[in-house]
Parts: C-alpha cells; sequence; structure tokens
C-alpha cells in the first residue's frame, strides 16, 4: 500500500510541477508583453501629450470656428479639427478625401467625451485641455456615423455627427475655393 502511496504522490509532485511551470511561464509571457507595448509606445498615457485651455479654445488658436473641418496640408495630408461639447460636435459633419492620410485632431471644451468614427479602428477620449490626436486613412469613400461613446451627460444619446469619406478628386475640386471644408449646412 505504501508502495501505491508513493507512486501517486510522485505522479501528483510531476503533475503539480508541471503545471506550476506553465503558469510561471504565462506570468512571464504577458510581463513581457506590457514590457514590449510600453516601449513601443501603445500604452496610455502617450508620451507627447499637447494641452490647450478649454475655456479659450472657441476665442483664439488653432480650435477656433473659422479653423474647424479639413484643410490639406503642404505634404498632400488632410488635418481635421474637431471640437466636441455638450452635446453637439463641432462641425456636425466633416468631409475627408479617401485614400489619403489624415490627422484628426480633436479637443473637448467641457467635459470628457468620446470620438469614435463607426466602421474605423478609429476611437478615442476627448478630455478637457488636452488635444486627442489620431491617424487614419480611409480605403473608400462612405458615410461613417460619429457617435460620442462617453457619457457626458442627459442629452448624450443626441450627440451624433458624421464622416463623409468622398473620392479624391471630388475632395480636392470641393476645396479649390475654401481653406476649411465641411459637409455642415
Amino acid at each position: 500500500m505504501t508502495d501505491m502511496h508513493n507512486q501517486a504522490a510522485a505522479v501528483s509532485e510531476r503533475v503539480e510541477r508541471r503545471w506550476a511551470t506553465v503558469a510561471v511561464l504565462i506570468i512571464v509571457f504577458l510581463a513581457g508583453m506590457a514590457a514590449f507595448a510600453g516601449i513601443h509606445n501603445a500604452t496610455m498615457p502617450q508620451t507627447s501629450v499637447e494641452t490647450i485651455d478649454p475655456t479659450t479654445i472657441h476665442l483664439a488658436g488653432e480650435f477656433i470656428e473659422s479653423n474647424l473641418g479639413s484643410a490639406i496640408e503642404a505634404d498632400g495630408s488632410v488635418t481635421v479639427r474637431a471640437i466636441g461639447q455638450q452635446y453637439s460636435f463641432s462641425p456636425p459633419c466633416i468631409v475627408v478625401p479617401a485614400a489619403t492620410p489624415i490627422t484628426f485632431r480633436a479637443t473637448s471644451a467641457d467635459v470628457v467625451h468620446g470620438f469614435l468614427i463607426q466602421g474605423t479602428n478609429i476611437n478615442t477620449m476627448l478630455v478637457p485641455g488636452y488635444i486627442s490626436i489620431q491617424k487614419a486613412s480611409f480605403a473608400a469613400p462612405g458615410d461613417h456615423l460619429m457617435p460620442c461613446q462617453e457619457f457626458c451627460s442627459v442629452g448624450h444619446e443626441g450627440m451624433w455627427a458624421r464622416v463623409k469619406v468622398v473620392d479624391k478628386q471630388q475632395f480636392l475640386s470641393e476645396m479649390a475655393d475654401k481653406r476649411r471644408l465641411s459637409c455642415a449646412p
């Protein structure tokens, strides 16, 4: 009986050692992945943070009303500037070209808002006092909804905008006589 008991104990010990080894390897792997993500700037907070005074964004600087919407940069890319505020986005409709590098620069005037473009991987928070930057490119023309996905108060459910992706030539012809472009009326 003692011999069987010793064999069973030996088997149990081997199995427990194997499971302990697997658990340690999983922990080491996850710690390594966390370190890798941190080193490669894949975690928050960002290494470079731009700040802005949320009480004056409409009065001066890059987020004044006449500077919102899409603009073509010297290198051919497009920069979109937008503001989230209870309970709307300014501009409420953004026009961007397909197959073009786009930089979204957005901020909040009052509380935390969400900046999500449905059907894409663009998803960030707009925090008062900080400028959120997202880089993107749209493969084909189409319309995308842009809801606020952070609860911002009682009117949150009505806080929607849209992003209209158009052909690059159509975008350039619409931009020909304008400094900024938006599809808002």
